[in-house]
């Protein structure tokens, strides 16, 4: 479950709301049997194929694939985080969002926090307006070419030079004192006291994805350093999962179908005023898998732009190794390196809006950067350089998600290095048509569970395939956890049940097999999912005899294992004489 949402309480939203309303406000539904059908909002079509399950509560596209729950569907069609979809549903249906029966004094103070911060930006940007030092921002500014327009929609502020201008506005005010040194605004002094943190800067708020200022990264005046000085790590500012601009570029970023990653704020600015909207900048560090995740939820392409030199190569191999996990169900990353002395902000100023989306569409693709990369470090007319390039690559691929771009980019490997896929990074076989139509006996029960809760009352688990550790293979695990939950909740929901697995690795797994449509009747589908679990078990046994047997062939048996053994063969012919006689 993700965040610190209690579970109970997303079990409960999914129950209060229906999926039908949540979607017919935003995307008209026409009813069409037992379902509802409309053209998929996520991508062009002209007959639809997007259905809405009343009874699963859960959306599927035939078209694109797309499906999920109410909550993924806010998520992907109005750009919203996990938690914002969440509180949007609540409000729809009178619920307040808890945050855990024993909130931490962490999460106490964030309410206090976000407005203390919310306040300290207002006096930041009043200070830029009022105060008598702000010519020499504003000179800034405009000798960067940012006008009034741009300030003002970026909420730009001026911290005023000076070490207790903004801690005098809690003067007498204890407590408020402290939530400034925890908004880290303010700093104690070594011998006490306090002083501020931004000085002589001019002040960019950094806000969340719902647009609450949590932070700030100020750039110095004149000489000083460091040059750039953003909020230290607090309850509500975390740098690694934030981007500059996001909240603001979300939109923008969903039309143009991918994303701008530049380095400063300022370049984000800049390329706002030359209309270019779908640009977010890191906040003084490398880009973490937390970015990537959420720009990848907006758009499947990702534009990375750095300086040409070492430093910005550097950064943007360092992106790469972040990327390449991530790089799955078509996500594409490209890297655009700017002539030496230009960054962003200067060559929109110079040449337009036009030549940096020129230069964008020739950005060195992901692979390419890769290999190139790669090949500078080996030699091609050697054999060892040859395997050399094999051992570099090795851990690279390796790192990525099964799919088509990873074997497509190992056969790249094989054809400059002439060295063979072996098991330390795997080619994923290519399904045909028919494996893609039919699942496995374990895919099959899992998804019949899931759409059918009730199942799990209906036909217990065999006491072969209900294990719950790591002596289980991952299929059925999940069978057993799934047949656990909705054990334990006979009631639940397809939509609230795949819930509970967001945060895990078989998530979108369980999406897809939510949305499985196994063409039965109602009627049939308690002995369906009874003749799936039986030929599971059936496999499962034999499996467990062979294995014996092998050990047997090796070293023998000590007398558990016979007696295990005696009881696997006592089983299998059961079940072979129930098959039978079926």
């Amino acid at each position: 479950m993700s965040g610190k949402i209690p579970q109970d309480f997303i079990d409960e939203l999914l129950t209060r709301v229906d999926i039908v309303e949540v979607i017919d406000r935003r995307v008209p539904l026409k009813k069409a049997g037992r379902d509802f059908t409309a053209r998929c909002p996520f991508h062009d079509e002209r007959t639809p194929s997007f259905t809405v399950s009343p009874t699963k509560q859960f959306y599927h596209c035939f078209g694109c694939g797309a499906n999920g729950s109410a909550i993924s569907f806010l998520m992907n069609f109005a750009h919203l985080e996990f938690r914002d979809a969440v509180e949007e549903l609540a409000m729809s249906v009178g619920l307040d969002v808890p945050t855990g029966e024993h909130p931490s004094p962490r999460n106490q103070d964030a309410p206090r926090l976000l407005q203390l911060v919310a306040d300290a930006n207002r006096w930041f940007k009043e200070q830029l307006r009022q105060h008598a030092d702000a010519a020499e921002a504003i000179a800034y500014l405009k000798n960067r070419g940012i006008t009034g327009e741009i300030a003002a929609r970026f909420e730009l502020g001026f911290a005023p030079d000076g070490w207790e201008n903004l801690t005098a506005t809690a003067a007498g005010q204890p407590e408020r004192l402290a939530l400034l040194v925890k908004a880290g605004l303010v700093a104690n002094r070594d011998k006490g006291g306090h002083y501020d943190r931004f000085r002589s800067r001019i002040i960019f708020p950094i806000h969340d994805g719902r647009g609450r200022v949590i932070g700030f990264g100020g750039r110095i005046l004149g000489d000083g350093e460091p040059k750039y000085l953003n909020s230290p790590e607090t309850p509500v500012f975390h740098k690694g999962a934030e981007l500059y601009n996001l909240h603001r570029a979300r939109a923008a970023i969903a039309k143009e179908s991918f994303s701008f990653v530049v380095e400063g704020y300022t370049d984000v600015l800049s390329l706002t005023q030359h209309g270019i909207d779908n640009a977010v900048a890191t906040l003084g560090t490398a880009t973490t898998t937390i970015h990537l995740q959420r720009l990848f939820r907006l758009a499947p392409s990702v534009v990375f732009c750095f300086d040409g030199d070492r430093a910005g190569r550097d950064a943007a191999w360092k992106a790469l190794e972040t990327a390449l996990p991530e790089m799955e169900g078509g996500c594409q990353a490209s890297f655009l390196f700017l002539p030496d002395g230009e960054d962003p902000d200067s060559l929109v100023q110079k040449h337009g809006a036009d030549a940096l989306r020129e230069r964008a569409k020739e950005a060195t693709p992901l692979p390419d950067f890769l290999f190139d990369t790669l090949l500078k470090q080996t030699d091609l007319e050697r054999m060892d350089g040859r395997a050399r390039l094999a051992e570099l690559a090795r851990p690279l691929l390796g790192s990525m998600p099964d799919g088509p771009l990873r074997e497509l980019m190992q056969a790249r490997l094989v054809e400059l290095s002439g060295v063979r896929r072996h098991a330390a990074y795997p080619a994923t076989p290519r399904a045909g048509k028919k494996a893609d139509q039919r699942l496995s006996p374990l895919a099959t029960a899992v998804s019949l569970l899931v759409q059918h809760p009730q199942l799990a009352k209906e036909a217990a688990l065999p006491e072969h395939l209900a294990f719950g550790d790591e002596t289980a293979d991952t299929g059925r695990r999940l069978l057993s956890e799934v047949h656990a939950i909705a054990s334990e909740h006979p009631d639940i929901s397809s939509a609230a049940l795949v819930e509970r697995f967001r945060d895990q690795d078989n998530f979108r797994t369980l999406e897809k097999l939510a949305a499985r449509n196994h063409l039965l009747e109602a009627a049939d589908v308690t002995s369906f999912y009874r003749e799936t679990i039986d030929t599971i078990e059936q496999q499962t046994v034999s499996s467990a005899i062979t294995e014996l047997l092998r050990r047997s062939s090796k070293s023998g048996l000590d007398q558990a294992s016979k007696a295990e053994l005696a009881t696997l063969y006592s089983r299998r012919e059961i079940l072979r004489a129930g098959r039978e006689s079926a």
